[in-house]
């Protein structure tokens, strides 16, 4: 299973577009600040399977702050924005949900910066900013290539 991750968007529409008609993906995350344009984009290609929560800027919606996922067997997904469990200074409590929740994957937003890596059973994504990104490297989204041999997590740039 190939999973997109966005995040960050904050009303690019034409970078989400760049994303949703250049590369394939089973499943679409995006991790907050972006409805709107998300909500057209969905509009748009009904035919995809799209995922997305809250972030800080997405004033006046109801979608949820966080999910939990599993789209297969072996991929068990820990979704949210990020500010609720201020990453900007530790990852430390996101990382006890997801575990306490028995996810294997935990992602994240809001930062606008790119993060990857592997610790104790727990793949940690942040995909950066689709559109405006703060760690000086260009806009980005990330993927996930879940199968039964087990799980791989890239950043690309956009």
């Amino acid at each position: 299973m190939k999973i997109i991750v966005m995040s960050d968007s904050h009303r690019s529409y034409f970078s989400l577009e760049k994303i949703f008609t250049g590369y394939y993906a089973d499943l679409y995350i995006h991790l907050g600040d972006g409805e709107e344009e998300l909500d057209r984009i969905a509009a748009q290609y009904p035919d995809k399977q799209i995922v997305h929560v809250k972030g800080n800027c997405d004033l006046g919606s109801f979608s949820e702050n966080e999910v939990f996922l599993m789209p297969a067997e072996n991929c068990k997904i820990y979704a949210t924005h990020g500010h609720r469990y201020d990453v900007k200074y530790s990852l430390e409590p996101l990382k006890a949900k997801a575990r306490n929740l028995g996810a294997n994957i935990a992602l994240y937003g809001h930062t606008h910066e790119r993060f990857c890596a592997y610790e104790d059973g727990l793949y940690i994504m942040n995909p950066g900013s689709t559109s405006c990104p703060r760690d000086g490297r260009k806009p980005s989204f990330g993927i996930i290539d879940a199968s039964p041999s087990g799980i791989m997590t890239n950043i690309i740039d956009l």
